[in-house]
């Protein structure tokens, strides 16, 4: 079982930066893939990054990618998103998620098991 609670979303002009922080508790934070996933409102959660239980592999969405970071600290049981670039499209509640780390730098959502409550981006124009 694994408990995940985001931290770091807020109000922030298009072009400024955000880092979201996500903690783990439990022992085995090291065993999981951890993604974050975003819902705009009115839509569908999509995924935005995910990185490999060691960090050496990361993967991300096209609408991200040179902007958003993802990154984690297996000592500090905790999965970091640095968002730059931020653009009003970005706004979002963001979760942050762990699968099995068997399924890599998944992309698919209904193979991430535990989710955080969210945390609201919103980016102002």
């Amino acid at each position: 079982q694994v408990q995940l609670v985001e931290s770091g979303g807020g109000l922030v002009q298009a072009g400024g930066s955000l880092r979201l922080s996500c903690a783990a508790s439990g022992r085995t934070f090291s065993s999981y893939t951890m993604g974050w996933f975003r819902q705009l409102p009115g839509k569908e959660r999509e995924f935005v990054a995910s990185i490999s239980w060691s960090g050496g592999s990361a993967d991300y969405a096209d609408s991200v990618k040179g902007r958003f970071t993802i990154s984690r600290d297996n000592a500090k049981n905790t999965v970091y998103l640095q968002m730059n670039s931020l653009k009003p499209e970005d706004t979002a509640v963001y979760y942050c998620a762990a699968a099995a780390k068997w399924y890599g730098t998944t992309k698919r959502e209904l193979q991430y098991a535990y989710w955080g409550q969210g945390t609201q981006v919103t980016v102002s124009s």
